[in-house]
């Protein structure tokens, strides 16, 4: 038996136009317009760092494309062919994201790096660089704003520190906006560092090294970001309070004697499952069972609004198991 509210539409993920949205469009704008400067200053001073900062915010850029989609596609609706809903679409495009930071940055920026290494570079003038780095600096930095602002909401509303609910949030777009922005930051340091230094020493080493810099840092963010959606697409719990506490919601439901086995999925940021099988007390009737289903649907929907689904089966305990001389560790004696 399972309980469900027949007169509520399975729940889908936010609609495109919110709160996520506008965090990732903020960050895409920001980005494109920062990659086309970037391109302009690295060809003018010959600066591989300006360079890899370029294939940086252009990574950012079509990664931002590719969180669009996700937010647009996983807010389809369920339908017959999908009856739980288009959640965990989200988590395939955020991930193909993070693929695209790893090549279209990381490795560009490694592959300038070594060449600068090994070929030297030719330093021309570097003040168009410090100025677009200067720009770019506060355009990610707003973007970043953004995107940690989102957050930290987030994380009140959950009840949580910011840190926990960084890692474990299941909102991978807004989590990719803020990797992604603080990298970006962190990186235009790396590249105005190589730059100043290859120029006070007439050296363009410390630009092919700033180079490589940048490109250990987006194979880092990209690892981070691969291994979060991985985690949500093979199938990732509730957090273990939320598991206990659902836990007990449903044992101080009446009629319930046990609670044998309980499974949570997170299926999007704000969609969950749970399903659980139940030991109903021995003289319980079909009706009381039935309507202890409901209300326990109920309460834990209460309790937990981002649980959208509940799914409830009786089933035999042990006792109830081994008085009729059945197995209770199985299905057959």
């Amino acid at each position: 038996m399972s309980s469900s509210d027949p007169a509520q539409p399975p729940a889908t993920t936010p609609d495109p136009g919110g709160e996520s949205t506008f965090t990732v469009l903020v960050a895409a704008g920001a980005n494109l317009a920062i990659a086309a400067a970037k391109l302009v200053a690295g060809l003018v001073s010959g600066s591989s760092a300006m360079l890899s900062e370029a294939a940086h915010s252009l990574a950012d850029t079509v990664t931002e494309l590719l969180l669009l989609l996700a937010l647009r596609r996983s807010a389809k609706p369920a339908d017959e062919d999908h009856p739980l809903g288009h959640g965990h679409e989200r988590y395939v495009w955020a991930l193909l994201a993070s693929v695209a930071t790893f090549v279209g940055g990381a490795v560009f920026s490694v592959y300038d790096g070594v060449h600068t290494l090994t070929h030297g570079e030719t330093l021309g003038n570097p003040l168009p660089s410090y100025a677009v780095l200067a720009i770019a600096f506060l355009l990610e930095g707003y973007s970043l704003r953004t995107g940690l602002q989102q957050m930290a909401g987030e994380a009140r509303a959950a009840r949580t520190t910011f840190r926990k609910h960084l890692r474990w949030t299941s909102d991978t777009t807004v989590k990719a906006v803020v990797f992604e922005d603080s990298a970006a930051l962190v990186g235009l340091v790396l590249a105005a560092a190589g730059l100043a230094l290859a120029h006070a020493t007439g050296d363009g080493t410390w630009d092919g090294i700033a180079s490589l810099l940048i490109g250990a840092l987006l194979v880092w963010v990209a690892w981070v970001l691969g291994r979060s959606n991985t985690e949500l697409l093979t199938g990732r719990p509730l957090p273990p309070a939320e598991r206990a506490a659902i836990r007990a919601e449903l044992l101080a439901t009446e009629h319930v004697e046990a609670v044998l086995d309980l499974v949570t999925l997170v299926q999007g940021p704000d969609e969950a499952l749970v399903a659980a099988k139940i030991d109903f007390r021995d003289a319980s009737t079909a009706a009381q069972i039935e309507w202890t289903c409901e209300r326990a649907e109920r309460r834990i929907r209460e309790r937990f609004p981002r649980v959208t689904r509940v799914y409830l089966d009786p089933t035999p305990g042990a006792g109830q198991r081994r008085r009729e001389g059945l197995n209770p560790w199985g299905d057959a004696g």
